[in-house]
């Protein structure tokens, strides 16, 4: 069953140079005026039970496609069909009264939510509680950190049972005990069968929330799909020269989006052939633009020096790969990130913050092996790893070149005691049994 249909939506505003200009458009109404396109026939659908991410940078529409499917904003044309309660949380304290204490906003927006006096009543402990402002309830808002208010319109969104939940970048404010608490409270909903729209710059909350995205890039929805793949795409983009950006969007636009080939490239180490296998090349490498640096070989060794991709948990191995520059450096540092299939971040390395290891300048033609040793201190499963180069551009430090995904992994021989993902080694102390006579 179809929750929200969006179809062929745009959105147009016109454009004035002074006031005198609105006046002439008023009084000659025939007149050429100027229009900034936000939305260019926007087309997509989201399921019932479904959570779809929506991505793109400042200034692609996002804000502007969610204000008008909420009926915030009318569109120019185009149509929006939604099947059921909307709940919506868009900006900080967007519908509260600063003059008004929390309870009464809170009652207030519940009710314009469609809730009746008993339902608002009865779910009223929960919001307070969700919110944990504690005697600020009874306070105006205009008194409310910018914290306070963002959990009391989150608690007020997520407690009248919606079937349809907006959140627009709500999730990236608040310290991490409220951000826990928030993905939690969406994990419920989702297992309750609610639809989420979900606009965030965070990688990680969308591959892992997510069961679908689309990105948007001025105006336009470039593609849909795995999570995953937008993300990248989305990465790619925004890092790429802008001499390059159009030729990359129309081939997201028609879908010619091969991923990078791994070229065959001679590797001076040798193959354990008992713990290397074939099979786990990754599908989803992405290399970004070089900007004075080129990133190759990426490996993974073990401590004799082997090529593995087959790795024993709770031993120590090494991550390298080549890097020459292409032009001169200052302020030159690499790192690594290891990722579960999901895409969550689990850790990673930096060298540029660490001034043992950080190479203040480095000339063109430069090369070097980077080789990063670590415990494999994770259960059983499939990983994914990146890595990177970053260095000065324009007095602003930025990734010279960086691969996603460029190795895939395994682990076996997990500790028992374990749970979780990561494996802290844990112990039983000597368990003594309590007899009570």
């Amino acid at each position: 069953m179809t929750a929200i249909t969006v179809n062929d939506l745009k959105k147009n505003y016109l454009l004035y140079d002074s006031p005198l200009d609105l006046l002439k458009t008023y009084l000659f109404p025939n007149r050429v005026k100027k229009e900034f396109s936000a939305l260019k026939g926007i087309s997509f659908t989201a399921n019932k039970g479904e959570t779809l991410g929506i991505v793109g940078h400042n200034g692609s529409g996002k804000s502007t496609l969610l204000q008008i499917i909420t009926g915030v904003l009318q569109a120019t044309s185009g149509s929006v069909n939604v099947n059921g309660r909307v709940a919506a949380l868009l900006e900080l304290g967007s519908g509260f009264n600063p003059e008004f204490t929390g309870r009464e906003n809170v009652c207030f927006n519940a009710s314009i939510l469609g809730l009746s006096k008993e339902e608002i009543a009865s779910r009223f402990q929960d919001i307070v509680d969700f919110a944990n402002i504690g005697e600020f309830i009874e306070r105006p808002v205009k008194t409310y950190s910018s914290g306070m208010m963002l959990r009391l319109a989150f608690a007020v969104v997520i407690n009248i049972e919606p079937d349809i939940l907006i959140v627009d970048e709500a999730l990236s404010v608040g310290d991490d005990a409220f951000q826990r608490k928030c993905f939690s409270r969406i994990k419920q909903l989702q297992d309750n069968g609610v639809t989420i729209l979900l606009v965030s710059h965070s990688a990680g909350s969308v591959v892992e929330l997510c069961d679908r995205a689309i990105l948007l890039d001025h105006g336009e929805l470039l593609a849909e799909g795995d999570p995953k793949d937008i993300i990248n795409c989305y990465h790619k983009l925004i890092h790429m020269e802008a001499s390059k950006k159009l030729v990359y969007r129309e081939k997201i636009k028609l879908g010619n989006l091969e991923q990078d080939k791994k070229t065959k490239e001679d590797q001076s180490e040798p193959i354990d052939s008992s713990l290397y296998s074939p099979d786990l090349e990754p599908s989803t490498t992405i290399w970004y633009e070089q900007r004075g640096a080129k990133i190759t070989k990426p490996r993974l060794l073990n401590a004799e020096g082997n090529r593995v991709n087959v790795l024993q948990s709770g031993r120590k191995y090494s991550f390298c790969y080549d890097v020459e520059l292409s032009e001169p450096v200052f302020q030159l540092g690499f790192g690594m990130l290891v990722k579960t299939i999901s895409g969550y971040e689990i850790g990673g390395a930096t060298s540029h913050l660490n001034d043992h290891v950080a190479i203040d300048f480095a000339k063109k033609g430069d090369r070097f092996t980077v080789t990063i040793q670590f415990n494999c201190n994770v259960r059983n499963g499939t990983y994914f790893m990146n890595c990177g180069c970053v260095g000065m551009v324009e007095g602003t430090l930025e990734f010279l070149h960086r691969g996603v995904d460029v190795l895939m992994f395994s682990v076996v021989g997990e500790n028992k005691l374990s749970t979780g993902v990561v494996d802290f080694s844990p112990q039983f102390s000597q368990l003594k049994q309590h007899i009570h006579s």
